[in-house]
């Protein structure tokens, strides 16, 4: 089942629509982090320098080398921070369009059912931030255990494959089901959920590929979403799961 949904949802990743989101997602989430970079700059610039300068006043020439240091530093950590935060970011802007995704994803998968009702635009925003924390909370626990030699690479798969099962499978649920209904169904099918969010991590592991994380995530959902609630593989739906069927 879950292979199925997985070739189905990278089939639909490629469809022309889809990329049209995508580019619109990362154009979004780049203009964000460029505004983001030059704002912390220009920070750092008007706050740290003056009192940076002013704490090696009085010191020998050659003390200023440390302070030169100190900036290159900043600069690469601020570079780092951006770059780790490229794939939350693209999530958060993503979470305004996962609902074209999915009306995408069910209109090539599912013509002849019911589409789902989209997500009120306010909820979507909050499911974003709450995604985006989430995703940043699991992220910061897994790295304090890549301290702990044989169990860091494993936390990563297992801290982001529940939180990213758990969150896409409730959205694409939450499009034909109450929230309460959603958690529910999510709770009763947990183990199948789990590893369909162990290969969401698998994709935001790949630098650059994770970029289209939250579109193929919302993709496989729907897809996990439609199998379970009908109990079968639907043999009319997109290419790749009538090829498997």
């Amino acid at each position: 089942m879950i292979l199925t949904a997985v070739r189905a949802a990278f089939a639909d990743v490629l469809d022309p629509r889809m990329r049209a989101v995508f580019f619109k997602t990362v154009g979004l989430t780049l203009l964000a982090l460029i505004a983001f970079w030059f704002g912390i700059s220009g920070l750092f610039e008007w706050l740290a320098m003056p009192w940076f300068e002013g704490l090696f006043a009085g010191l020998p020439d050659w003390t200023g080398w440390v302070g030169t240091v100190a900036a290159v530093i900043a600069g690469i950590a601020l570079a780092l921070g951006l770059a780790l935060l490229v794939a939350p970011a693209s999530a958060i802007v993503a979470g305004l369009f996962l609902d074209e995704a999915a009306d995408i994803v069910e209109t090539n998968g599912y013509p002849d059912d019911a589409p789902g009702t989209a997500v009120p635009t306010f909820r979507a925003l909050v499911l974003s931030l709450k995604f985006f924390g989430v995703v940043i909370v699991g992220n910061l626990v897994a790295l304090l255990l890549l301290l702990v030699p044989g169990v860091n690479i494993a936390a990563f798969f297992l801290v982001n494959g529940y939180l990213l099962g758990r969150e896409f499978f409730e959205f694409a649920a939450m499009r034909f089901r109450s929230e309460t209904e959603a958690k529910a169904m999510r709770r009763a099918h947990a183990g199948t959920i789990f590893l369909a969010g162990l290969v969401i991590a698998a994709v935001l592991a790949v630098p650059v590929i994770n970029l289209a994380t939250p579109l193929f995530a919302a993709a496989l959902m729907v897809h996990l979403h439609k199998m379970l609630s009908s109990g079968r593989v639907r043999p009319g739906t997109a290419p790749a799961l009538r090829q498997a069927a």
